[in-house]
């Protein structure tokens, strides 16, 4: 018999990732290979764009993990959308993550009205489309394997 309980507790959120962690481990021997290497690791990624007079016009964070950049947010100010400035922090987060972390792929999720035809035209593949993600959205996974 079990007791099930719903409260939020950091204590046993850590041990479950601990446990999850050495139960990957031991299941994968990629996952095992990376154990102690500089690519087990999540570092973060930042890249901004910022105006002659310091303003935030743009930016991306993200982080690299073993060979991939994963982009959780880019974002352009409105009156500088259209003028390129995404497309320059994108290919700018992507030489970083490619130069000097030997990172080989990307991934993104952005949802429908964001952008997803703004990233296929950087040379993004969709792989994985979630409709209804929040209800009424699309959700889209994109990659990109770097050059």
């Amino acid at each position: 018999m079990f007791r099930i309980e719903t409260e939020v507790d950091r204590q046993r959120r850590d041990l479950l990732r601990v446990r999850l962690r050495d139960t990957n481990t031991a299941a994968s021997s990629v996952i095992r290979a990376l154990r102690g290497t500089p690519g087990e690791r999540e570092l973060p990624l930042h890249v901004w764009a910022l105006t002659e007079g310091n303003e935030l016009a743009g930016g991306l964070v993200g982080h690299t993990w073993t060979t991939w950049l994963h982009v959780a947010c880019l974002w352009v100010a409105e009156h500088h959308r259209g003028t390129g400035l995404g497309s320059h922090v994108l290919a700018h987060a992507e030489r970083l993550a490619r130069e000097e972390r030997g990172c080989t792929a990307v991934r993104l999720e952005t949802w429908d009205f964001q952008a997803p035809e703004f990233y296929r035209k950087q040379g993004y593949d969709v792989v994985c489309v979630i409709p209804d993600y929040p209800p009424g959205i699309t959700e889209y996974t994109l990659t990109k394997r770097l050059g």
